[in-house]
C-alpha cells in the first residue's frame, strides 16, 4: 500500500495559489466535471518577458488532484513559456516527493492544463494544435492524443499503466479495444525510434479487459465509480463560479443514508473533520492492538488502512461498520469506509 508523502498532505490540507486570478492572460481548462476530474490553471504573463509572474488554480478531484494542481503552480512561478513548456507531468510528481500509480493521472491532468493556458496565451488553439483524433473511452472523456502523449511521456507499456495516467479503460471498459490500439501502435512507433525495447512493447491481446479490471479496480471497492453518472447540485457549480477550490466529488449511492439535514462542508474541511474523528477512534483501537490509518478520501469513500490485530481479525468487518457509523455521525455524510491492504 502507498504511504501518501508529507508534501502530497500537505499541498492536499493546506493549498497555495487556490482561486480565482485577476488579469489572468494564459488560462488552461482540461477534464471536465461529469468525467470526475477538472482543472483550471489561471497564469499572468509578462507580455515584455514571457515570464510566468502568478499562477492559480481551481480543480474537481481528489486530493492528489488538489496537491497536483497546487504543485504546479508553484513550479511554474518566474519561469519563461518555453521552460514551463518542458515541464512533464513527472516532474509535478517528483515535486510532490511521488505520486501512486492509480493518481498518476493527476499530474498528466497538470501537464496538460500547463499546455492548453500556453497555447491560449500565444492564441493557439490547443486541441487544433494538437491533433486529438478520436474519442477512446467516453467515461472520462480521453481521446487518442492524450493516451498518445502519455505513452510517449512516460513510456508506458501496458493497458494498465495507461488507465493509471489518463483513468481511460477505469470505467464500462467498452473502450478496451481501442485503448490497446493505440498503446500497441504507439510502442511500436517508439521502438523504431529507440525509445523503448522490442521485449518492451505492447501487443495486441497481450490482456483481456478482465484483467485490466482486476489490476485496476481498489480493493474493497464493490463498484466503479464511474458505473453511476455523478450528480452535481446547483450549489456546488454555483460555488465553483464564484472561485471555491474544489467541489465535493459525487459517487454513486452509498450504503447507509445521511441524516436528513446534513451540513454543506467543503472538501477540505470534510477530510479534516474525517481525520479527527478517526484519530479519536485509533486509541480505542490501539488498546486491542489494532490501529486503523486514513489514506485517502475519494468523494464520500474513506479508504483506510487496518493494521495490528484488526487484520485477520474476525470482527474486522464490525470494526469497520463502526468507524463507518462514526465517520457518519460526525459528518453527517454518508459516507463509505473500504478498507485496503
Amino acid at each position: 500500500m502507498w504511504d501518501y508523502t508529507d508534501k502530497v498532505k500537505d499541498y492536499f490540507f493546506n493549498p497555495v495559489n487556490a482561486g480565482v486570478l485577476e488579469h489572468a492572460n494564459a488560462v488552461g481548462e482540461v477534464g471536465a466535471i461529469s468525467c470526475g476530474d477538472a482543472l483550471k490553471l489561471m497564469m499572468r504573463v509578462n507580455p515584455e518577458t514571457e515570464v510566468i509572474e502568478a499562477a492559480k488554480f481551481q480543480t474537481f478531484g481528489c486530493g492528489s488532484a488538489i496537491a497536483s494542481s497546487s504543485a504546479l503552480t508553484e513550479i511554474v512561478l518566474g519561469k519563461t513559456l518555453d521552460e514551463a513548456l518542458r515541464i512533464s507531468n513527472q516532474d509535478i510528481a517528483d515535486f510532490l516527493g511521488g505520486l501512486p500509480p492509480e493518481k498518476m493521472h493527476c499530474s498528466v491532468m497538470g501537464y496538460e492544463a500547463l499546455q492548453a493556458a500556453v497555447a491560449d496565451y500565444r492564441g493557439v488553439e490547443w486541441r487544433d494544435d494538437h491533433e486529438e483524433g478520436a474519442l477512446v473511452c467516453k467515461c472520462f472523456g480521453v481521446d487518442e492524443g492524450m493516451i498518445e502523449r502519455a505513452v510517449r511521456g512516460n513510456k508506458l507499456t501496458t493497458p494498465e499503466q495507461v488507465t493509471h495516467y489518463t483513468k481511460a479503460g477505469g470505467g464500462c471498459l467498452t473502450c478496451f479495444e481501442g485503448l490497446e490500439a493505440v498503446l500497441a501502435r504507439v510502442n511500436e512507433e517508439m521502438v523504431a525510434e529507440g525509445l523503448i525495447s522490442f521485449d518492451e512493447a505492447y501487443r495486441i491481446g497481450s490482456m483481456d479487459a478482465r484483467t485490466l479490471r482486476q489490476k485496476t479496480r481498489p480493493k474493497g471497492a464493490e463498484t466503479s465509480k464511474v458505473e453511476a453518472k455523478p450528480i452535481i447540485a446547483l450549489a456546488d457549480l454555483e460555488r465553483a463560479a464564484a472561485g471555491t477550490m474544489v467541489l465535493e466529488k459525487p459517487v454513486e449511492a452509498p450504503a447507509v443514508a445521511a441524516p436528513a439535514a446534513a451540513p454543506r462542508l467543503t472538501t477540505l474541511q470534510k477530510i479534516k473533520l474525517i481525520e479527527e474523528t478517526l484519530e479519536s477512534i485509533r486509541p480505542y483501537l490501539k488498546l486491542d492492538g489494532g490501529d486503523c490509518e486514513l489514506v485517502d478520501v475519494d468523494g464520500n469513500n474513506v479508504i483506510v488502512k487496518l493494521s495490528g490485530a484488526c487484520v485477520g481479525c474476525q470482527q474486522a468487518s464490525m470494526t469497520v461498520n463502526g468507524v463507518q457509523e462514526k465517520l457518519i455521525a460526525a459528518t453527517g455524510l454518508p459516507l463509505r469506509v473500504i478498507p485496503v491492504k
